[in-house]
């Protein structure tokens, strides 16, 4: 229906059950999206303040950004995403958690790793910001501290918000629950229905 620098807009008729009457659905076609929690030893968690048009707001986030390299491994999506927006590179990968960004309107799924053993990039080797993001701002914040503004109501970006609980939940369990970083996942665009 529409064709987007980014994503799309398409319509799908399909039945729920053989021989129910056909429902039509609207929905932006996303390539998926990987976010990073950077957890450094002190357990502090970066994050990053940037504008957003679509709510016309300064918004406190967490590294992260859209899966549209066909065919690239996750982690190294994740990798790419933290290399270009905080100029830092992670020893270790797990998955916190996998969530549907927006699943009434959006075929989006998002994936957020817990980054630690963290490194600055070199500066020859750093990514030119432009636009936006040339304007991001970095506060290292303490992860319980990050927590309290989640439910505070102070952080309102979605994969900010999940990142931060699940990491928080993570740090309680002494991070026994978590996945590795290249743990199936069978919810992105590219791997339903197969």
């Amino acid at each position: 229906m529409y064709q987007g620098r980014i994503w799309n807009i398409v319509s799908d008729t399909f039945s729920l059950t053989p021989g129910s009457e056909p429902l039509t659905r609207d929905y932006i076609d996303h390539p998926g999206a990987v976010a990073v929690v950077v957890l450094n030893e002190s357990h502090q968690v970066l994050l990053l303040r940037q504008y957003r048009h679509p709510v016309q707001m300064n918004l406190w986030e967490i590294p992260a950004g859209l899966l549209d390299v066909k065919g690239e491994d996750f982690v190294v999506g994740a990798a790419r995403e933290l290399a270009e927006e905080a100029d830092l590179a992670a020893a270790q990968w797990d998955v916190l958690t996998d969530f549907f960004n927006s699943p009434g309107s959006s075929s989006e799924a998002i994936r957020i790793y817990l980054a630690r053993g963290i490194t600055e990039v070199p500066e020859e080797l750093r990514h030119v910001r432009t636009d936006e993001e040339a304007e991001i701002e970095f506060a290292w914040v303490d992860l319980e501290e990050a927590a309290a503004a989640v439910l505070g109501g102070r952080i309102h970006n979605p994969s900010a918000v999940v990142g931060i609980l699940a990491a928080a939940q993570a740090v309680r369990t002494g991070f026994a629950d978590l996945r590795p970083g290249n743990a199936p996942w069978p919810e992105h665009p590219s791997q339903r229905q197969q």
